[in-house]
């Protein structure tokens, strides 16, 4: 039934299918919960419904989709037994206390608190319930620490010697925890968690004011995401090109293919490569746009600098080309239409305009899906680009697998797609009916008290 496709290939993918179905959802939860933390202190504050109305909407979504976070998660780590036991064997000393680490200090830290933040407004009264709040956000960012710290060791791995049987021993936890990498992955990921949530609440705002421009909840949602859009965008741009000087010092390899560099400059002066195919048969890429010089001024900051190319390696050592070159662009490619629509925003808000300008509020709703697009191509390129590795330089894929036949993975693997696609799909549906409804619809007199109630109705009608 899978031909000529070995077991080795079939895991590859079916870990790349589980991981991709799964990042998605803890990138939507980690900005989701910071931004349901500042709208209820607004509620706090202002005393406002519209926030507390926006507030009951997003919450229940971050419910939906903190439990499908959950459960994709869970079947991720089911495969280092099933499908990678070598791997897990080695590493095990080292990423399995750290893994240890983000389900006792952050996971139990979001469930435990999660209830409260759902069901505890009027039971444990708003001061607590805030507290609450704030510390499922502060979950949600102490477990991408750990996970980020798990994923950055095997990228630049440190602190650590081999013994006898080839495992990887712990000698300084924290030269692990924070390796080389980690500090510019775990900010890059966590501004990119927050893009992500900003243009689906943008998004969801966009859609509201199309129906009624006056809406005071989907105003509120589209202008707090425009902030976001405008103001963190520019520094993801930077984050980004601290992590890029990084992986050029710790994984030359991996810059060299995503920049399509076949040839060493050994005096500088490389172009950028706009557009192209690499080829990793003939060493070359075909077709590039190229632009002189601004590759060396880009990856080393100057134009003398030699710069390594993919000819510096063993062809064996090499990672797929082709696929990282791709990724880059379309995650760079998307960036820098989250930056356009930031500016337009700015644009309509200095004009007055923000609520009124149709043009600007469909690009939005277009838009709502690039964070999960970026993310995932993010991730496409900084997994793939550490290939033939999965501990980086130490410990080959080839090396990590286990011995099950092809065709037990691939039933496993076409199990995985249809249930997916089945339980995911449905629970993205869910959360979709969620956001098209309007945010007065979300709360009730249980929310705001009955003294309040009276405050509730006017939310769709009233002005900025």
């Amino acid at each position: 039934m899978f031909g000529d496709i070995s077991a080795l290939d079939l895991a590859r993918l079916q870990f790349a299918f589980t991981v991709s179905a799964h990042i998605i959802f803890p990138a939507f939860t980690i900005g989701l919960a910071s931004y349901l933390a500042v709208l209820n202190a607004m509620w706090l504050w202002t005393r406002d419904e519209a926030y507390l109305a926006v507030f009951e909407q997003w919450k229940t979504i971050f419910a939906v989709v903190f439990g499908m976070g959950v459960v994709s998660g869970v079947v991720m780590s089911y495969q280092f037994g099933t499908n990678w036991p070598v791997f897990a064997d080695k590493v095990g000393p080292v990423l399995g206390p750290l893994m240890g680490y983000e389900v006792l200090s952050a996971f139990f830290l979001e469930a435990g608190f999660l209830g409260i933040m759902l069901f505890g407004r009027k039971r444990v009264g708003e001061g607590l319930h805030m507290l609450a709040t704030a510390i499922v956000a502060g979950g949600t960012l102490l477990s991408a620490f750990w996970i980020l710290s798990v994923n950055s060791w095997m990228q630049t791995p440190q602190g650590y010697s081999m013994n006898a049987q080839g495992q990887f021993i712990p000698e300084d936890w924290m030269a692990i925890i924070f390796n080389p990498s980690f500090p510019h992955r775990f900010l890059h990921m966590v501004l990119a968690a927050y893009l992500t949530t900003a243009f689906v609440v943008g998004a969801t705002g966009a859609w509201h004011l199309l129906k009624d421009r006056t809406n005071r909840g989907a105003r509120i949602m589209f202008s707090m995401a425009m902030w976001m859009a405008l103001i963190v965008t520019p520094i993801q741009l930077f984050a980004g090109d601290s992590q890029g000087l990084n992986t050029l010092a710790y994984q030359p390899a991996k810059i060299a293919a995503i920049e399509g560099h076949f040839e060493t400059h050994e005096q500088g002066r490389a172009p950028l490569i706009l557009f192209g195919f690499p080829d990793e048969a003939t060493s070359t890429t075909n077709y590039a746009i190229e632009i002189p010089l601004l590759g060396s001024l880009i990856l080393t900051h100057s134009l003398d600098k030699p710069l390594i190319g993919l000819d510096a390696f063993p062809k064996a050592d090499r990672p797929p080309a082709l696929i990282v070159f791709w990724s880059f662009r379309i995650m760079v490619g998307v960036g820098l239409l989250m930056l356009l629509l930031g500016l337009w925003s700015g644009i309509a808000r200095l004009k007055g305009r923000l609520y009124d300008w149709p043009w600007l509020h469909r690009a939005a709703v277009v838009m709502g899906p690039a964070g999960f697009l970026a993310v995932l191509c993010g991730w496409i390129t900084t997994e793939v680009g550490r290939q033939p590795f999965t501990v980086y330089g130490l410990l080959r894929t080839a090396d990590s697998d286990s011995a099950l036949r092809a065709d037990a993975v691939g039933y496993s693997l076409t199990a995985f797609v249809i249930i997916y696609f089945f339980v995911f799909g449905s629970g993205a549906f869910y959360a979709l009916r969620l956001m098209s409804r309007t945010p007065e619809d979300h709360i009730t007199i249980d929310e705001i008290g009955p003294t309040r109630t009276a405050g509730i109705t006017p939310i769709a009608q009233a002005g900025e």
